[in-house]
């Protein structure tokens, strides 16, 4: 099995907040399901930093139309997390 990095935001609209999982263009394809791949890789977002706290700083501090970055998730087919490089919008 294979690995692969997926680069995660909060992306700002008028009306929400929205997860948004940048996906690499040599994604392994063990990854059958993208909609089960976007919900681990949230889910593992969640299970690293506080939730409410990381949505209401988004929501605080940037614009609609933005999107927030929050770092990388490197995850393998089976679910397993490889590592992560994920910051809360300002803690840099």
């Amino acid at each position: 099995m294979c690995a692969d990095t997926f680069g995660v935001g909060i992306r700002l609209t008028e009306e929400e907040l929205r997860v948004v999982v940048r996906v690499p263009s040599d994604v392994d394809s063990g990854w059958t399901d993208p909609e089960a791949f976007q919900s681990l890789v949230a889910e593992t977002v969640w299970d690293r930093l506080d939730q409410r706290a990381v949505l209401g700083a988004v929501a605080d501090r940037f614009e609609a139309g933005a999107t927030v970055t929050l770092g990388t998730v490197t995850l393998e087919p089976d679910g397993t997390v490889v590592s992560h490089d994920l910051d809360a919008p300002g803690t840099e």
